[in-house]
């Protein structure tokens, strides 16, 4: 397989960071979506550079490339998800998610990360939306330039209800600040309806800082393993090859932490046999119950 996969950790959230490395290496991944957080890697601990070069160390032992995701909802404010953001009115609250993201860009530094993906949040009720993408450009500036420096892809997510929701918003920043790449959530085109994903990848080649790839139903922000949904994931994959995309392309099931002893080897199954040419790929087998699995 010339396309690369590799598994989010917001997916393991009942596994050590080292046993879903170790199952991600078994199953044929080639990479970690590492989402920081308390469970995994907490980038406020004491000792998080010494955790990061030692983390390093493992991933080079396992042949694995990386991506850094920041999209953990309670690592910076435990009563607030996802807060704050940078489209906080406080600035002092911006300027908490700027250094957090100047601490997720550091941790990508020392990984060799191919990439550090992050969103823009949701403005709050009564914020002035031209207020707000100023906030935003202001934020992304300090980001990128410092990404820049640090020798890694500072990529924007465009996420369904953010002030960034839609890959046209990503390119009217990208206009006015050189060196913002995408970070393209194939799920999320189907629940804006904006672009078929393949017809995406094809238009933002250039700009592709890191993918992310899951099952979705139109219109509803849900990630489904694969065959549960609407995506065509072969076309998917056969766009990236045909953009000659070579990042890791990132498997998200986090609402499947509860599973991922299955998710894991099944989705990357799956993935393998659309590469295979099988163009109408196999729903993958009956499992436990979502529902039965919870507990």
């Amino acid at each position: 397989m010339a396309l690369r996969f590799a598994y989010n950790t917001n997916g393991t959230a009942s596994h050590r960071l080292d046993d879903a490395l170790m199952m991600m290496a078994e199953t044929g991944y080639a990479g970690v979506a590492l989402t920081l957080d308390h469970n995994h890697f907490d980038p406020f601990a004491k000792d998080w550079e010494a955790d990061a070069k030692r983390l390093s160390q493992r991933l080079r032992g396992l042949g694995f490339g990386s991506v850094i995701e920041t999209g953990a909802r309670y690592l910076l404010d435990p009563r607030q998800k996802h807060e704050p953001t940078l489209v906080t009115a406080d600035p002092a609250g911006r300027a908490r998610r700027i250094a957090f993201l100047h601490r997720a860009i550091d941790v990508g530094s020392i990984l060799g990360s191919e990439a550090v993906s992050f969103w823009a949040g949701v403005p709050k009720p009564g914020v002035d939306p031209d207020e707000a993408w100023d906030w935003l450009r202001a934020g992304l500036e300090q980001v990128v330039a410092y990404a820049g420096r640090r020798g890694v892809v500072a990529a924007l997510e465009p996420e369904p209800g953010m002030l960034v929701e839609t890959v046209d918003d990503y390119r009217r920043l990208a206009a006015d600040i050189p060196g913002l790449k995408l970070a393209l959530d194939t799920g999320h085109l189907l629940v804006t309806g904006e672009r078929e994903p393949a017809a995406a990848i094809a238009e933002f080649k250039d700009q592709l800082g890191t993918v992310t790839i899951e099952d979705m139903k139109r219109g509803e922000h849900v990630h489904l393993p694969f065959g549960e949904g609407d995506m065509d994931v072969p076309g998917v994959l056969d766009a990236l090859d045909a953009a000659g995309f070579r990042g890791l392309v990132c498997v998200e099931l986090s609402r499947d932490s509860h599973r991922a002893d299955l998710m894991m080897p099944e989705a990357f199954s799956f993935l393998r046999l659309c590469r295979q040419n099988v163009r109408a790929a196999p729903k993958p087998a009956p499992t436990a119950s979502r529902v039965d699995a919870l507990s």
